[in-house]
């Protein structure tokens, strides 16, 4: 009877802890969720829009973010020197793949991991900037997106050319921590001098420099000003919009939301469908493709905005050969 009694409660111990064995048994069958890990140099509401597009690239890929992935940001908040150690830590994490969200993420991503897939975007040649070894094969643990805007400067200006017709002198702010500061300067000098204007170029890399460069602009009185594409211009357009209406001086912009936030016209990619791209290469690296085997993409889709009201505010009127180029006017 006592030998029945330990073989009956030998059985149940041990059904009990089969049992309890099977959840972790399931639980370990489950597929460990990918994390995708984001840097970017800015804040959080400069990308809004932006990450909208990503998201959803991403979700018509079959990742749904916070289902099937989960996406972890890291935000410099404009302090350029906190990437490293951002990317350094999503390389802790052992992400499934990095998003560099603009030129010196690229960067910092590359410096640390040679292993993890990173998608970029970025304003200026990879090749070039040594990211990849061509576009079509980039051979390596990076690939991502071209939005141009370095290609764009000489359009630009013909741009704000065309919206001041007897302009002479133009200035351009440009910020000189930006890895494209000297290509951009030499960009424009040699627009410029195909255009017969005088450039003259403005420095400025914290809020403060840029209520300077204004200061000065201000008392020189050019005909316009062309503002070159960086991160920290993006996240003060609020301000550049501001500063450039109370000195009055009709002024250019690399991304449409400069215009939304104010400023007069805006020439460049579109980000959304940049950031669409990068949702969908993710998409496909986390199905197994390489990055060696996606070729960059160049941006094939740009935006002329024109903001009506600043214009007003300015006593301009808008050509209406630029009108009719416009993708969208701001009444």
């Amino acid at each position: 009877m006592q030998s029945g009694q330990l073989k009956r409660r030998d059985f149940i111990t041990l059904l009990g802890g089969t049992a309890a064995a099977w959840p972790l048994a399931a639980d370990a069958q489950q597929p460990a969720r990918p994390v995708i890990g984001f840097l970017s140099p800015t804040v959080p509401d400069n990308n809004a829009d932006f990450l909208r597009a990503f998201r959803q690239a991403l979700k018509e890929a079959g990742f749904s973010d916070g289902q099937s992935v989960a996406i972890e940001y890291r935000w410099a908040e404009n302090r350029m020197d906190r990437l490293p150690t951002l990317a350094g830590e999503l390389v802790g994490r052992q992400v499934a793949v990095i998003v560099a969200a603009a030129q010196l993420s690229a960067f910092a991503a590359k410096a640390a991991t040679k292993t993890i897939p990173v998608v970029f975007i970025v304003s200026d040649d990879p090749v070039k900037l040594e990211l990849v070894a061509s576009l079509a094969r980039p051979g390596g643990n990076l690939t991502g997106i071209n939005f141009l805007n370095a290609e764009l400067t000489a359009k630009r200006l013909e741009l704000l050319h065309v919206l001041v017709p007897g302009a002479v002198r133009v200035a351009a702010l440009v910020n000189p921590a930006n890895p494209n500061a000297a290509t951009t300067a030499a960009d424009l000098k040699a627009a410029a001098g195909a255009m017969a204007l005088d450039i003259q170029i403005y420095n400025a890399s914290t809020a403060g420099e840029i209520d300077a460069a204004f200061a000065t602009i201000a008392r020189e009185r050019p005909a316009g000003l062309f503002v070159a594409s960086d991160p920290l211009f993006r996240a003060r357009r609020a301000q550049l919009a501001q500063l450039a209406a109370r000195h009055n001086v009709p002024a250019t912009f690399a991304l449409r939301d400069y215009a939304e936030a104010g400023g007069l016209m805006s020439y460049g990619a579109s980000l959304s469908e940049a950031f669409r791209q990068v949702g969908d290469y993710c998409g496909r690296i986390l199905k197994g493709a390489k990055p060696a085997d996606l070729p960059v993409v160049q941006s094939s889709k740009f935006e002329l905005v024109i903001n009506r009201q600043t214009a007003q505010r300015l006593g301009l009127t808008i050509p209406t050969t630029l009108l009719a180029l416009a993708d969208e006017v701001i009444e």
